[in-house]
């Protein structure tokens, strides 16, 4: 199983907003500590391709990296699709969540939660 490693630059940053949502998640939802924040991308929505958010193990296939103490997991054959991404979560009167602002994308969907590369 793959470790986290303060060595390595995690490819995607957290806004401040994002790290202190997904703390407050994990303490409201009792997230156990041996989980983190998978971070990638899947086949799907409007645009070609959807992003993964959510909380897992990591598995042998996965790059870890320590983000401000939460292990932030990435499949290491999903970096070439998130590389410089910036994960940030929105708390206003027209929209509530996580967002994400990705240099990859070469289109995106109006929701913004899919994209094509």
């Amino acid at each position: 199983m793959a470790t986290a490693t303060d060595t390595k630059t995690a490819p995607i940053t957290l806004t401040e907003r994002a790290l202190a949502e997904v703390k407050n998640i994990m303490q409201e939802k009792n997230v156990p500590e041996d989980y983190g924040l998978r971070v990638g991308v899947q086949g799907g929505g409007c645009s070609g391709m959807s992003y993964l958010l959510g909380f897992d193990k990591a598995k042998d296939a996965d790059e870890v990296y320590n983000v401000d103490g939460i292990n932030l997991i990435m499949d290491k054959k999903h970096g070439m699709y998130v590389m410089g991404m910036q994960v940030d979560f929105q708390d206003g009167l027209n929209a509530r969540g996580f967002t994400f602002n990705n240099p990859q994308a070469t289109s995106t969907c109006g929701c913004g939660s899919s994209f094509s590369a």
